[in-house]
């Protein structure tokens, strides 16, 4: 069974930066890409960045373009979200995903094990 687990969100000032990772635990990660998705309150869930596991391809949501990167460690089963100057609506609960089928795609269908999510908020 694999389980993803994420790591590393928490209060941060706009303008600030944080890092999350998430690491794919039960076995090594064969799948086809990975994602980042959160979800704000009051709002439904959204599409944030995604990597295709044997390139590093990636796609982002155009209101993180340019502030976050997406990346992964193959040795180390673990994606990684760089995220800086950081905005009050940014502020949600961030989910890695992965798919094992298809390719590189934003929508939330396909992607197969969901780790349970880590807050990040960001104050103004």
């Amino acid at each position: 069974q694999v389980q993803l687990v994420e790591s590393g969100g928490g209060l941060v000032q706009a303008g600030g930066s944080v890092t999350l990772s998430c690491v794919v635990s039960g076995r090594t990660f064969s799948g086809v890409a990975m994602g980042w998705f959160r979800q704000a309150p009051g709002k439904e869930r959204e599409f944030v960045a995604a990597i295709r596991w044997i390139d590093g391809s990636t796609i982002y949501v155009d209101s993180v373009k340019g502030r976050f990167a997406i990346s992964r460690d193959n040795a180390e089963n673990t994606m990684l979200l760089q995220m800086n100057d950081l905005k009050p609506e940014d502020t949600a609960v961030y989910h890695c995903a992965a798919r094992y089928s298809g390719g590189l795609y934003s929508h939330q269908n396909g992607y197969r094990y969901w780790g349970q999510g880590t807050q990040v908020t960001v104050s103004s």
